[in-house]
């Protein structure tokens, strides 16, 4: 009788240790996820452009400082004006492995060509910045100000030889500003297209081109070594950094009101994981706080502006309308 008690209070005894276990690992917090193998970061865009900077940055960044568990590796798809890097990510429904590095072609891309997606078809992650424009012309030529450059784009825009304002793709940012100043001052440039915001640089520096509204990244080596000068910035103020601040905006340089500015961005596919948002989100908030993010940030005249969840979307969804607007004004949506 008393070995019998005896096995009952060791199976009873069993029995609460296996309840506590059970208890004890159920109870316990899940680990938060994070990659488990290298993510690929795509870019819509040319090697050398504002895009293709950034997304690389961001991934060295990450391996200096070592905040993420896996590399991140920056792949460029830049066919259809950003449409083959959308798309691409678009068919990635629900991979958290996979992330897209955006400017504002997220709006002027599908709204041009007709493209089968828009931003709504992917997980906004996070806003890194915003980019300015600046108004290009060769070191060499003798255009000082803004004004004598458009009086020159003026008294050749009623012929062929029109002066050749290059910029990153068709029907994107480059040519809404193009077309804004051809409005706003009567002129009319022959609009030259390349891949990406390097190659349009490359291009002035060769005088293949007479002038671009490329972003200061794009061009800030060239003109450290004096080969690109700038004439105006697009935007209601001037860039406060460094050297930047000696450039006029457009209003003060020829007295009209054009200003633009562009998405530096993160986006995730279809369905992304919230866990895995939320790790990206993290992810590159740490990016944006490190010294090397906050200095690119500076030399390349980017505004600050990290935001994500709804106040990102919310802005997305406004700067969609905002592009379409501009474009409709422009003649640069399909009839």
């Amino acid at each position: 009788m008393a070995h019998a008690a005896s096995i009952g209070r060791a199976l009873l005894s069993l029995g609460l240790s296996v309840m506590v276990g059970i208890v004890l690992l159920y109870s316990r917090p899940l680990l938060a996820w994070e990659p488990t193998r290298p993510v690929e970061f795509v870019i819509p865009a040319g090697t050398g452009g504002g895009a293709d900077q950034m997304a690389r940055l961001i991934s060295g960044i990450a391996e200096k400082h070592k905040l993420s568990p896996q590399p991140l590796i920056a792949v460029n798809k830049s066919g259809g004006a950003g449409a083959e890097g959308f798309l691409y990510v678009k068919e990635k429904k629900g991979d958290p492995h996979t992330i897209i590095i955006t400017l504002s072609n997220l709006f002027t891309t599908p709204l041009a060509q007709g493209t089968p997606f828009n931003w709504r078809d992917l997980t906004p992650v996070a806003r890194m910045a915003l980019d300015r424009f600046i108004l290009w012309v060769n070191a060499e030529t003798p255009y000082k100000t803004a004004k004598d450059y458009l009086a020159a784009v003026k008294e050749r825009s009623g012929g062929e030889n029109r002066m050749k304002m290059g910029g990153t793709g068709s029907k994107q940012e480059d040519q809404i500003i193009t077309v804004q100043l051809e409005h706003a001052l009567g002129v009319k440039f022959t609009y030259v297209p390349f891949k990406g915001g390097g190659e349009v640089c490359v291009n002035l520096v060769g005088k293949h081109i007479d002038s671009t509204v490329n972003n200061p990244i794009e061009c800030v080596s060239h003109w450290k070594a004096e080969r690109v000068r700038p004439l105006a910035v697009f935007d209601a103020n001037r860039i406060p950094d460094g050297p930047w601040k000696e450039i006029p905006t457009v209003k003060e340089a020829l007295g009209v009101d054009i200003e633009y500015q562009m998405l530096r961005g993160v986006f995730g596919p279809p369905d992304m994981p919230k866990d895995a948002v939320e790790w990206y989100a993290g992810f590159l908030k740490k990016i944006y706080e490190t010294p090397e993010f906050k200095k690119y940030l500076e030399d390349g005249a980017l505004k600050p502006a990290f935001a994500t969840g709804a106040e990102y979307a919310k802005w997305v969804e406004e700067n969609e309308k905002l592009h379409k607007d501009l474009m409709a004004k422009g003649g640069l949506l399909p009839k």
